[in-house]
């Protein structure tokens, strides 16, 4: 039986690529620039399998080219980036790796918080271009307390319940939007449920933790930003999209809220004209939420044990499209 041919769009942990290696012959793409989608349509070609990365847009166009793939495991809890109902008419598997960055993001989710609150970037700047002149002085960089305040967690999924155990050690009032309540959680967490509107007004932060879908793309915008406090934080670590960045910059800039932490763009990298770089009151890190040695690692070794799984005829343990079981079963598939 002949090894399965697979295409990695991005160089990956030492782990992942040693499990591929063993049964797989695999042509990988090297360098620290993503593919193009000319790469991609390219070396698709005659694949079986396709490891892709949240920055690689896999849409029907390029699910076309290769009329061999049988899987497509992406390197991320998400799969928006994947045209998943093409996908599966055409029997692909989509598979992906939920629940394994929830504790890094929600660690930087706090972190973008405290250091926007604080103006922790902004001092770092100060201390190494040696504008701190005088040194202490009472009134220099005054930013928000976070112990006690008011955190709205938009999205109580995994991360965003990761964030409410977090906030809770500092005691902070913890409200949340979801598009269901979750009494079990509000129950165990101390958490009080309200509506967007509601929460918007009364929080002083609010971090953004919701799937990227045609009902959040730009949920926050100019409409929801004047709704917030004028000493509001807003933080997100989910999808870029999800903030009208230029309502986010006019608010910023405008005063009609205090700051921002943002881990995530519409477009990335960020532009070197964007508006938000030249702000002050916001922090900005390049979609490092899951950048642990140990949440890469285990990312690596999930979406290659997908792709395994799949190509084995087993279930992996991660499927997105289920539903694609009733068009090509998994013992069709089986080439390991």
């Amino acid at each position: 039986m002949n090894k399965p041919r697979i295409y990695i769009t991005r160089e990956i942990p030492a782990k992942g690529l040693e499990l591929l290696s063993r049964c797989c012959d695999i042509t990988m793409h090297r360098g620290k620039e993503p593919p193009s989608r000319e790469d991609i349509q390219i070396n698709i070609q005659g694949k079986d399998g396709l490891l892709c990365m949240l920055t690689d847009k896999i849409d029907s166009e390029i699910i076309k080219t290769s009329d061999k793939l049988k899987v497509i495991s992406s390197f991320n809890v998400g799969v928006d980036h994947i045209d998943t109902i093409e996908a599966t008419k055409r029997g692909i598997y989509v598979t992906y790796t939920p629940g394994v960055l929830t504790n890094a993001t929600a660690d930087l989710a706090f972190a973008l918080m405290m250091s926007a609150a604080r103006r922790i970037a902004e001092g770092d700047r100060n201390v190494r271009n040696g504008s701190w002149r005088g040194g202490w002085a009472p009134n220099m960089l005054l930013g928000e307390g976070v112990y006690g305040k008011t955190l709205g967690i938009i999205g109580l999924g995994r991360i965003g319940t990761a964030l409410a155990e977090r906030a809770s050690g500092f005691k902070m009032k913890i409200v949340y939007y979801n598009r269901n309540r979750l009494p079990n959680k509000e129950k165990k967490l101390n958490l009080e449920y309200r509506y967007l509107e509601d929460l918007l007004k009364e929080s002083d932060f609010i971090s953004l933790h919701v799937p990227l879908t045609d009902e959040t793309h730009h949920l926050i915008d100019s409409q929801k930003l004047k709704k917030m406090k004028r000493n509001a934080i807003l933080v997100n670590t989910a999808r870029g999209q999800i903030v009208d960045e230029d309502d986010l910059a006019d608010a910023l800039e405008g005063g009609w809220i205090s700051g921002a932490g943002i881990d995530v763009f519409s477009s990335e990298p960020l532009p070197a004209d964007n508006r938000l770089s030249q702000l002050k009151n916001v922090v900005l890190t390049p979609h490092i939420g899951s950048a642990t040695y140990h949440t890469r690692n285990l990312m690596c070794e999930i979406s290659a044990m997908n792709l395994l799984g799949v190509l084995k005829g087993e279930n992996p343990h991660y499927l997105f499209n289920i539903e694609v079981m009733k068009v090509r079963s998994l013992d069709s598939i089986k080439m390991i």
